[in-house]
């Protein structure tokens, strides 16, 4: 059960005092957190009529307002209901220097799904990681719930149910809450102590008095905000996901050759298939994600594009991915793809993906080797929830040979139309050849699951790549369509 810190009302002169105070240190560290690129993610739980919108209330007018944002967690909307549950999450993520308030978060949509079994415990794993994962990456969550007895509670109805312009805020849902008091905050308790891992406390408040409640949370979020500020933390040691096994790209197996007729005569009946499956997957509200890595000049892009080609281009986007923008260098690495799934029904194809922070990023420097490391378990976790949601996740690795590549970079340089294609990034990756290979098949070994497997596909034939992708495609939704 709670154990709730339960603070006397305060005199209301020594309380406003208490306040102004704390008004002007929150606006200082606001600013302090925005010189400092700190992330900041506010959670306000509690239950129906403790007070939440006042409390969010009492803490805008503190802060300036180019650096927050407010999002309720209180009615799904159509776009949410077709993604999985941390989608609507990772849209409303803080950047670097902002603020965020949760007005109810992943503990209230959990709660309303009720508790059931292994997705009740998958949902709690899911909070647990999401949360970890942020604030390995910099981000302070700071979480409050509030709380008030049943007699409160009911009081509180009352009183709006009698004011005719505040009639409408109490329903019978409202009601029916009241009534089922004790098992709603037992359901709480539970859920609370069973997400709790000591890392990121939750602040327990009673606002019977709603006065010395928002004073509780302005002390517990100035408290936090100051903390962080000041302290150094270090970085956690990082376990690996266990591989399957060794992995090599030499054991990739070479492709049976493909003739021109053969080619063109399977294309279009692979196609054919492709457009049929279309329809079929937006019928039954499937999610599907599509992710091509590969080497430079593999040849994705005419993979990509032979895969839509006779597909509706209204149930499919093809996302190519680069260099980070500027909005999305200031959030975690992981929140551009959050932000580009697929709603049910829906196919995402990404020409290169979230593996940049395994592959370039670890190469080229541009994360610690911490950070790299510690992407294997959080990508695993990622495509798992997204599967576990409903999502189809197919994977291809494009796999030409050394000497390959660079018969296709030449004949680039040559030929005007490709000219574009080639750059000088691409000779410099080239020269790390051995260095990128042995980061492929790390990820290749340490993330190849079986809700999201690793298909390597040679690709020496662009004939023979193009085929055994949509085969695979083919074979995947058509598997996942005689699931009930």
């Amino acid at each position: 059960m709670f154990k709730f810190d339960i603070k006397e009302k305060v005199d209301k002169q020594e309380s406003k005092r208490i306040m102004d105070d704390l008004t002007i240190e929150l606006g200082k560290l606001q600013r302090e957190a925005g010189e400092k690129k700190v992330p900041i993610l506010i959670i306000l739980e509690g239950l129906d009529a403790s007070g939440k919108g006042g409390v969010i209330s009492e803490l805008l007018m503190a802060m300036d307002p180019r650096g927050y944002n407010v999002y309720s967690n209180n009615r799904e909307s159509e776009e949410e209901e077709l993604r999985p549950l941390f989608w609507r999450f990772w849209n409303h993520l803080p950047g670097e220097g902002e603020i965020t308030i949760f007005d109810r978060s992943w503990y209230y949509s959990v709660f309303q799904e009720g508790e059931n079994g292994k997705k009740y415990k998958r949902r709690c794993r899911e909070i647990v990681h999401t949360e970890e994962l942020l604030s390995r990456e910099g981000t302070l969550i700071v979480k409050f719930f509030l709380y008030i007895t049943k007699k409160e509670q009911r009081k509180r109805f009352e009183k709006l149910s009698e004011n005719p312009s505040t009639s409408w805020k109490v329903t019978k849902r409202d009601w029916k809450s009241n009534k089922n008091y004790d098992e709603i905050l037992e359901r709480y308790g539970k859920l609370i102590g069973d997400t709790d891992t000591g890392e990121i406390p939750w602040n327990l408040i009673l606002s019977e008095d709603l006065d010395t409640a928002k004073l509780k949370v302005m002390e517990e979020l100035t408290e936090n905000i100051r903390s962080y500020l000041d302290e150094d933390l270090p970085e956690r040691e990082v376990e690996l996901p266990k591989p399957k096994k060794e992995f090599k790209l030499e054991e990739a197996k070479a492709a049976a050759p493909v003739d021109k007729d053969e080619y063109r005569r399977k294309l279009k009946k692979y196609q054919r298939r492709l457009h049929e499956l279309e329809h079929e997957i937006y019928e039954r509200r499937i999610p599907v994600v599509i992710a091509y890595e590969g080497w430079d000049a593999a040849g994705k892009g005419g993979n990509i594009k032979r895969l839509v080609e006779r597909m509706d281009p209204r149930g499919y986007d093809v996302i190519p991915i680069g260099a980070p923008t500027d909005v999305e260098k200031i959030h975690h690495y992981l929140w551009r793809f959050w932000t580009k799934l697929p709603k049910g029904g829906h196919i995402s194809i990404f020409d290169r993906t979230w593996y940049g922070r395994v592959l370039v990023e670890r190469v080229e420097g541009f994360c610690t080797e911490n950070q790299w490391m510690r992407a294997y378990g959080e990508i695993n976790e990622m495509e798992s929830q997204w599967a576990e949601d409903g999502a189809v996740i197919l994977k291809f690795w494009i796999h030409i040979d050394r000497d390959e590549q660079l018969r296709r970079f030449e004949e680039r340089e040559k030929i005007e139309h490709k000219m574009w294609k080639i750059t000088e990034e691409d000779w410099r990756n080239r020269e790390k050849w051995d260095e990128y290979r042995g980061a492929v098949e790390d990820m290749i070994r340490y993330t190849s699951t079986k809700k999201a497997p690793w298909y390597v596909i040679e690709g020496n034939s662009k004939y023979s790549a193009r085929l055994q992708v949509m085969e695979r495609v083919i074979k995947t939704l058509e598997k996942r369509l005689k699931k009930k």
